[in-house]
């Protein structure tokens, strides 16, 4: 069923790097690479290190039989082991006596989980570079587009959609460098043996286990981590909150396009956002895909959270509870960031509407500096409550704040009409947005 919501919920690329071929191949890979540190420290012989990785495709493996073995044996490479032990035993019985020697399930399975998570990752980081390019793109062509800022979802004071755009990335960037951290800290060989302590392989482990880590590039951790899951846990942790940084910017373009509202829409497109009955209907598709990989990751993370208490060298459950949510967080991650890159490729911004929007409320978005003005004059405490009267009766006649303001003799008294004009002006209402979204643009890492 999940190749049905792949275009929606997913991206393929990274799909296909958990698919049961590409995790049973990562698992493989680290079977040929043990056969041939081993016999790097002369544990065992070349020729059977060779026979071993010869042996270490899915050409071997007959994973039909494998599925229902799986479930028997508690793990995948219980039987994965039995079945290339068998091929490598046809090829060169001699060598079938070294497969998987002194390692243990977990090892494995951990070490093919973190290849896999490694490949995501750097997928991950290249979609959100190029994210973030396309947003710095739009925070300068729209750093003077003026809009209402919203606060409680009604109007508050102006902003520009460009001070907007950079909130966004201000998130996101912190987002890439979680990734980035992740990347050079977290991707770490598991290799323990039984309980962790590497026994069978006397004064040759650390040779083994740097061999190894080097040839499936990975980190060579100080210790094995077999109940030590913390790390899983913050690869996760970074994973939810790019997914929810990205909510946090479809959650704001899905409200722009209201009807009601109208200020931003996800770019147009045959088929793309239409309803099944409402000819008229232009749905924020983008943004729901972004925004239900958001509801989801939460859940997903609470299991990995909850599976850190581990039992003794070996869990009991816990272990086994990571595997299904981590992937799908990868997986809901490289999807949701998919369609953060096609929904701001061709953003449509309507800048006349925004400004249209600003006077809905009659002036009253220019409350807040006619307010400030009189603190000066009145006090901040005075002056608040003089303008609170004056917006009461902007609501019970529509009349503008502006003229109310040029009528009333206490803002006269203190604000004459050009004072008066300048207060309502948008372009004099956006505080320091030019000079913030220059403090997060120079954030941007050296490489966008």
């Amino acid at each position: 069923m999940e190749s049905l919501f792949e275009a929606l919920f997913y991206k393929a690329e990274v799909n296909a790097l958990f698919g049961a071929e590409a995790y049973l191949s990562a698992m493989l890979r680290f079977e040929a690479a043990l056969a041939q540190a081993q016999a790097e420290q002369g544990m065992i012989p070349q020729v059977a290190a060779d026979s071993i990785s010869r042996c270490c495709t899915l050409d071997h493996i007959d994973i039909p039989s494998l599925i229902p073995a799986i479930g028997l044996a508690g793990n995948p490479n219980i039987p994965l082991v039995k079945q290339l032990t068998a091929a490598v035993k046809q090829l060169d019985s001699e060598a079938s006596k070294y497969v998987h020697l002194g390692a243990t399930s977990q090892d494995v399975i951990d070490t093919a989980l973190m290849i896999q998570v490694k490949a995501a990752l750097i997928l991950i980081q290249k979609d959100l570079e190029q994210l973030l390019n396309q947003l710095h793109q739009l925070a300068e062509t729209h750093r003077h587009s003026i809009m209402a800022g919203r606060s409680f979802l009604q109007h508050a004071r102006p902003i520009t959609f460009g001070y907007k755009v950079a909130t966004w990335m201000d998130g996101l960037i912190r987002s890439f460098q979680r990734i980035d951290q992740v990347l050079k800290q977290n991707l770490v060989l598991q290799f323990g043996g039984a309980v962790g302590t590497l026994a069978g392989f006397g004064d040759r482990a650390l040779p083994v286990a740097s061999s190894l880590a080097q040839k499936l590039d990975l980190t060579l951790p100080p210790i094995s981590w077999h109940t030590q899951r913390d790390r899983l846990v913050e690869i996760a942790s970074s994973l939810g909150i790019l997914t929810g940084n990205l909510g946090k910017m479809a959650k704001d373009i899905s409200l722009l396009m209201q009807t009601e509202v109208a200020e931003v829409f996800e770019p147009s497109g045959v088929g793309k956002g239409g309803s099944s009955t409402m000819p008229h209907k232009r749905n924020p598709v983008g943004c729901v895909a972004i925004l239900a990989a958001a509801q989801r990751s939460p859940g997903l993370l609470s299991t990995l959270f909850q599976s850190l208490p581990q039992d003794h060298e070996r869990a009991t459950g816990q272990w086994h509870a990571e595997w299904l949510p981590l992937i799908e967080l990868c997986k809901i991650t490289a999807g949701a960031l998919q369609q953060a890159l096609h929904m701001t490729n061709g953003l449509e911004v309507d800048t006349q509407r925004m400004l249209w929007n600003i006077e809905l409320t009659n002036g009253l978005i220019y409350a807040e500096n006619l307010s400030l003005a009189l603190a000066e004059k009145m006090g901040k405490a005075v002056a608040h409550e003089h303008v609170e009267g004056l917006c009461k009766q902007v609501a019970s006649t529509q009349a503008h704040l502006k003229s109310l303001a040029s009528a009333d003799p206490i803002v006269s008294k203190y604000l004459n009409s050009s004072g008066i004009d300048q207060l309502f002006n948008p372009a004099n209402s956006l505080g320091d947005c030019d000079r913030l979204i220059d403090a997060v643009l120079t954030l941007l890492p050296q490489r966008l």
